[in-house]
């Protein structure tokens, strides 16, 4: 057995880490000047997204004329399953 953190297969499968206890260290893009790239998922509410990295992974939806961008893979279906209420978050 090693000391080596374990990933997660999803962030999705975890709950969505408060900014500041999250960051480790690292810089919050939403903090620190982010450009208009930075958005955030509609699904795991709060957690940053780079739209450029989303669109180039396949992670967004269009969903009555706005594109919605998604932290990970597993957000796509769940937003799939209500898109309404996960565009609600957005409003």
């Amino acid at each position: 057995m090693t000391n080596e953190p374990q990933a997660t297969s999803s962030c999705c499968s975890t709950s969505a880490p408060a900014p500041a206890a999250a960051a480790g260290g690292r810089k919050n893009l939403l903090d620190a000047g982010a450009s208009d790239d930075m958005t955030t998922c509609p699904v795991m509410v709060g957690r940053p997204v780079s739209k450029k990295a989303a669109e180039a992974s396949g992670l967004y939806r269009d969903y009555e004329g706005t594109r919605y961008y998604f932290c990970c893979p597993g957000c796509g279906p769940a937003f799939d399953s209500d898109p309404a209420r996960h565009a609600a978050t957005m409003a």
